[in-house]
């Protein structure tokens, strides 16, 4: 249950935070924060980085999206290990988030935006932050009990 009350808040953040971009940036506008940092305003219609945008419609995005969700969610009801679990919980908090924004809009919706002069990292929101720490913590847990088996 608490798993439960941690997705929907994390839900929350992404999602409000997407609106107040939508309503606060214009469409592909920057805002600088550091000289490193802009919050910015962008409609990915692809998934990570923007890959196969404009090659499927959205649907196929978001089908896709809840199935993989889907298998994620069984293997944390499976998995007996409490990392494993906080892992696989943030993957399905960003995941969900990510599918709601794009049925919602048909894009999802990006504002973090690092640079370092001619250097560049694709914008990205709080639901991608999710995934990739939940995908972090699952690969240190696995890196911990790799380390433990050799011993």
């Amino acid at each position: 249950m608490n798993k439960i009350i941690i997705i929907i808040f994390l839900l929350i953040i992404d999602l409000s935070s997407k609106q107040i971009i939508y309503y606060s940036i214009d469409l592909n506008s920057f805002l600088a924060v550091t000289s490193f940092l802009d919050i910015a305003h962008i409609h990915n219609f692809g998934i990570s980085f923007g890959f196969l945008s404009g090659t499927f419609s959205p649907w196929i995005f978001i089908l896709v999206g809840i199935i993989v969700t889907g298998v994620i969610l069984y293997m944390l009801m499976k998995s007996t290990n409490h990392m494993e679990k906080w892992g696989l919980t943030a993957i399905i908090a960003g995941a969900l988030s990510n599918i709601a924004d794009r049925t919602l809009n048909g894009y999802v919706i990006d504002f973090i935006y690092f640079h370092y002069k001619d250097f560049f990292w694709p914008a990205f929101n709080f639901a991608d932050i999710y995934i990739s720490l939940g995908i972090c913590v699952i690969v240190l847990h696995l890196l911990k009990d790799l380390n433990k088996r050799i011993k």
